[in-house]
């Protein structure tokens, strides 16, 4: 209902800007066809014209500050929705195992399973917030950047290396394909990083038993890109426009039930985009392939 309200609200705004620039025009208009043309009359029609063109441009802008803050709104909305979403499936498995558990009606061993599932959740939920409080740290520009020239090789051999352990728990081949000369940009190395653990663990995450995930990196005029392909099955083409919004995973409610608080891409969006690079997907015929850019130089 509030909604609506705004929506109807914002209408009306338009519907007024657009009948007082309408009603300014016509009366100079009509003003230019009564008057004899003197000087007078046409510095007053002149003036009159350039009353409502201004008017034009500063409602305008009015306009548009009313649709981004309705945009904000509705983000806002989204997100909360979506944060609701996630955490109400861990909160409620986690009632009903503590239930379980005080009312002393399991044995040791179902005890110490539930248990095990209780710190399994906390676990996501603790990494969901974290993720939630840096994202909205990089959005907000509450980060001090330690940006310097990083050899990007030692960082992504560094990244492959500590998910080998988890890539092998899910039979996955993880390896890195590297040209030989430097391949240096300027940028946070901590931040970096991130943003590789975030696409490697993602690929892993979406690679079936026996694939393969693929650190490649090359070198630019001005920038360097590096890409983390996949062999999984890939992703629709309607969700290629989604896949970096948060909480989004694909495949529907159903996949929000996986790992993950579907805000690594996100951040790692937000992290390359605040180096001055960007990141997208690129085209593939098997699997996914996701790119960022990286500036050679400082700016």
């Amino acid at each position: 209902m509030e909604t609506r309200r705004r929506g109807r609200g914002s209408l009306r705004l338009q519907i007024a800007v657009t009948a007082v620039v309408t009603a300014t025009i016509l009366t100079a208009v009509v003003l230019a066809t009564r008057m004899m043309v003197s000087d007078r009359d046409a510095l007053l029609v002149s003036a009159l014209v350039l009353g409502a063109g201004i008017l034009t441009v500063r409602i305008a802008a009015l306009v548009e500050r009313q649709r981004e803050r309705d945009a904000a709104e509705a983000a806002r909305r989204r997100l909360v929705a979506s944060v609701s979403h996630d955490l109400r499936t861990p909160l409620a498995a986690l009632r009903l195992l503590v239930e379980a558990v005080d009312d002393d009606i399991v044995d040791e061993q179902t005890r110490r399973r539930y248990m095990a599932t209780m710190q399994t959740h906390i676990h996501s939920l603790s990494a969901m917030i974290d993720d939630l409080f840096e994202l909205s740290r990089i959005e907000a520009g509450d980060i001090d950047w330690s940006m310097r020239q990083v050899e990007l090789a030692l960082l992504v051999d560094e990244t492959v290396e500590a998910m080998l352990p988890e890539a092998h728990a899910k039979r996955v081949a993880v390896r890195s394909e590297l040209a030989a000369a430097p391949l240096e940009a300027h940028a946070d190395p901590e931040r970096i990083q991130r943003v590789l653990f975030n696409l490697i663990r993602n690929a892993i995450r979406h690679t079936p038993a026996d694939g393969s995930v693929v650190v490649r990196a090359e070198i630019l005029q001005d920038a360097v890109e590096v890409e983390v392909a996949d062999s999984g099955a890939g992703i629709e083409p309607a969700e290629r426009a989604l896949v970096f919004d948060s909480f989004y995973r694909g495949g529907g409610d159903a996949a929000r039930d996986g790992d993950g608080s579907g805000l690594g891409l996100a951040i790692a969006r937000a992290i390359v985009e605040t180096h001055g690079g960007r990141i997208w997907l690129a085209p593939a015929d098997v699997g996914t392939r996701v790119r960022f850019s990286l500036p050679r130089r400082a700016g």
